[in-house]
């Protein structure tokens, strides 16, 4: 099954043109799943498992794979469905989100699809906060969801939301500045929000790239300078109709805003991610999802962006 993604480092020309692969696959009925294909190292016959002791429930065990003992967690349980069969007869999706590597217990792995971001989809309104979709696409007539795999790993693995101590400088804080926040998952904008609450700065939140540049066009239709306005956009990169490259390339052609600074804030491959904010002009990426290394890039942004408005003299630099 390894096989399937035989030629993986070569699908990274797809990126920066609002275009993705899903690994498709199946929890044990009929419906299908995606994972964007850059998110996944390997897929293998689930191997045997070391169980440990007191852990959560949806923690199958945990396998040593390439030299790293990796945890395994049963995806189906961890959504509220039925568990998967424990008796090594399912698969293995092995993939690196932020900063960590986990396998995701499957029935089946069905095949690889190619599509453009524009055709993925935020989840129905009616499916509520506390749903595990991040979006939903169309494929052969049928609807495949993609899981929101923040959030699982969130209430999985647990992780700190809060600030360290001495992290964050007073002199930093300011209540004049704005943030875009662009993220299409819950869990990953409230992460980001509770950074910039103890920053104190202002944001506004869009759900996907093509509502973020809405956003943008839309303050530069009321006259706003997005240069004085805007300290900087945390966008995250997978996202349903515009990607966070895709959304970077059109700030950046736009002479109204190609100034402003960009932050690509994502559970991607930080290596990939390197080579992309070169090539689509963001300015930085970070990995998520640490709060002391946002809040301490964000708050060199604050800094640099009321340093630029003192050394010109005024609010458009």
């Amino acid at each position: 099954m390894a096989s399937i993604l035989e030629g993986v480092d070569q699908r990274t020309k797809l990126a920066g043109h609002n275009r993705l692969e899903l690994l498709l696959f199946k929890l044990g009925g009929n419906q299908r799943f995606g994972i964007n294909v850059f998110k996944v190292q390997e897929v293998i016959q689930c191997p045997p498992l070391t169980q440990l002791p007191k852990s959560n429930p949806v923690i199958c065990g945990v396998a040593h794979l390439r030299g790293k003992t990796i945890p395994m967690m049963d995806l189906s349980m961890a959504i509220g469905a039925c568990p998967q069969p424990r008796d090594g007869s399912g698969y293995v999706i092995i993939t690196e989100y932020n900063r960590s590597t986990q396998g995701f217990l499957v029935s089946t792995v069905d095949r690889i699809i190619n599509m453009g971001w524009e055709q993925i989809q935020p989840p129905p309104k009616g499916a509520g906060k506390e749903s595990y979709l991040t979006a939903v696409t169309q494929y052969e007539k049928e609807l495949i969801e993609v899981i929101d795999v923040e959030k699982v790993m969130k209430e999985v693995m647990g992780e700190c939301d809060q600030v360290s101590d001495g992290v964050i400088e007073e002199d930093a804080k300011n209540l004049e500045q704005h943030v875009l926040v662009v993220d299409d998952s819950f869990v990953a904008r409230n992460q980001i929000l509770r950074v910039l609450n103890q920053l104190e700065v202002e944001s506004t939140i869009a759900k996907d790239g093509q509502e973020a540049l809405e956003i943008l066009e839309h303050w530069i239709s009321e006259g706003k300078n997005l240069n004085e306005y805007l300290a900087m956009i945390i966008s995250d990169v997978e996202m349903p109709r515009m990607d966070g490259y895709t959304l970077t390339t059109k700030v950046r052609k736009d002479p109204a805003m190609k100034e402003v600074y960009v932050l690509l804030h994502t559970s991607l491959s930080g290596v990939f991610n390197q080579a992309m904010v070169e090539k689509v002009g963001a300015n930085k990426f970070l990995a998520k999802y640490d709060p002391d290394d946002l809040a301490r890039v964000v708050q060199q942004r604050l800094k640099d962006h009321i340093a630029a408005q003192a050394t010109t003299g005024r609010r458009d630099f």
